[in-house]
C-alpha cells in the first residue's frame, strides 16, 4: 500500500456503521494523516476514543471538508445530499453508504471484488451497494465470470440491526415483553415512515422498506438495480423478495441463479468460489457445515454454502449466502473502495 496519509472524514461516526467504519479503519491500518469526526449539531462535542487517541465530534458542515482528502459518508440520505457535492468542491472524494446516489449514472455503485474498475470513471463521488446487493453480487461475480448469468432469483432473510440501532432495541424489548407475558406495541418495524407497525421479535415480515406501486418493496427493487449496474448486466432477468427476520446481525439469502453456458458440477462451483476474493466456502451439507448469521456476525467475508443442482433444469443451482450487514455490507466495503482508490493511484 501507499506511504502516503491521508486527511479522512467520517461523517455519522456516533451511528453503528459510523463506529464500525472506524473500527475497520483501525484493523486494515489505513494510512490516516488527520482524522476529522463528524456527525449532527445534536452530536457534536462528543469524545471518541480512535488508536489510543480522543477526537472530539464536530458538526458536519461544509467547511468542516476544508483540507479532506477522503471523507467516508453514513449519516442518512438526506445529510450525503446535502453534504457530499460540499466536500467534493473542497476537494475531498466521497465514498457514500447511502442510497441517495447509486442509481446516478455519473456515480460508480463500487464492490471492490467485482467492479473495482468502475472507480476510473468516479467525479468525486462514489457508492457503496446495498448490504443485501453487496453480498450477492461477491458471491455471483466468479460463476458470471465463467458461465454467464441469465437469471437470479433472490430471497433475502434480513436482520434487524439492517434498521438501526433502535430497531434492535425494539426486538430486544418485544422479545422481553413477550416472554414475561406482558403487552408491547411495535413502534418502527417494518418500515418506521410506512403506517403500520408489526412485531419483529419471534416473527417474520415480509416487508423492508415501503411499496412501490408494482408491488415490491424499495429494498427489492434496489437490489435488482443495483445487481443489474454493479455487474454490467442490463439484461438479466432478476427478482427479490425481502424479508426482515428477528436475528441482530448478519444477512442471510437463498440464491437461485441460471448460467448463460455450461452446467458445471456442484464441486466444481466450490473449487470456483473456494479461492475467489472475500468469499469464505462453508459447504459440507454431510457434516452439517453451512453459513449462518450467528457465525458471520463481526467477520468481513461473504460465507456460502448449500450449494446444490436444480433438479428440473440442467444449467440452474441454489445456494446460501451470509454476511455482517454492518461490514461487508457497509463499513468494511466502504473502507475496502478507499484502499482501491489508493491501489489505483486515484487518492
Amino acid at each position: 500500500m501507499s506511504q502516503k496519509s491521508f486527511h479522512v472524514a467520517v461523517v455519522g461516526a456516533t451511528g453503528a456503521v459510523g463506529q464500525q467504519m472506524l473500527n475497520t479503519l483501525s484493523e486494515k491500518n489505513f494510512p490516516i494523516k488527520k482524522l476529522s469526526l463528524l456527525a449532527s449539531k445534536r452530536s457534536a462535542g462528543q469524545v471518541i476514543s480512535f488508536n489510543g487517541e480522543s477526537h472530539t465530534i464536530q458538526e458536519a458542515t461544509p467547511e468542516a471538508f476544508e483540507g479532506v482528502d477522503l471523507a467516508l459518508f453514513s449519516a442518512g440520505g438526506s445529510v450525503s445530499k446535502a453534504l457530499a457535492h460540499e466536500a467534493v468542491k473542497r476537494g475531498a472524494i466521497v465514498v457514500d453508504n447511502t442510497s441517495a446516489f447509486r442509481m446516478d449514472p455519473n456515480v460508480p455503485l463500487v464492490v471492490p471484488e467485482v467492479n473495482e474498475g468502475d472507480l476510473l470513471k468516479h467525479n468525486g463521488i462514489i457508492a457503496n451497494p446495498n448490504c443485501s446487493t453487496i453480498q450477492m453480487v461477491v458471491a455471483l461475480q466468479p460463476l458470471h465470470e465463467k458461465f454467464g448469468l441469465k437469471k437470479v432469483i433472490v430471497s433475502t432473510y434480513q436482520a434487524v440491526s439492517g434498521a438501526g440501532a433502535k430497531a434492535v432495541e425494539e426486538l430486544k424489548e418485544q422479545s422481553r415483553s413477550i416472554l414475561n407475558d406482558e403487552s408491547f406495541e411495535a413502534s418502527i418495524m417494518p418500515c418506521a415512515s410506512d403506517k403500520k407497525h408489526y412485531q419483529i421479535a419471534f416473527n417474520a415480515v415480509p416487508q423492508i422498506d415501503k411499496f412501490e406501486e408494482n408491488g415490491y418493496t424499495f429494498e427489492e427493487l434496489k437490489m435488482m438495480n443495483e445487481t443489474k449496474k454493479i455487474m454490467h448486466l442490463e439484461n438479466l432477468e432478476i427478482a427479490a423478495t425481502c424479508v426482515r427476520l428477528p436475528v441482530e446481525t448478519g444477512h442471510s439469502e437463498s440464491l437461485y441463479a441460471e448460467f448463460e453456458n455450461g452446467n458445471p458440477s456442484v464441486q466444481e462451483i466450490r473449487e470456483l468460489l473456494k479461492t475467489a476474493p472475500g468469499i469464505t466456502l462453508q459447504d459440507q451439507p454431510e457434516d452439517q457445515i453451512y453459513p449462518m448469521p450467528a457465525l458471520a456476525a463481526g467477520l468481513p467475508d461473504v460465507f456460502v454454502g448449500r450449494i446444490r443442482k436444480d433438479l428440473d433444469r440442467d444449467n440452474a443451482y441454489h445456494m446460501w449466502v451470509v454476511s455482517d450487514n454492518l461490514l461487508k455490507g457497509a463499513a468494511y466495503n466502504s473502507v475496502q473502495i478507499a484502499e482501491s482508490l489508493i491501489k489505483l493511484n486515484l487518492l
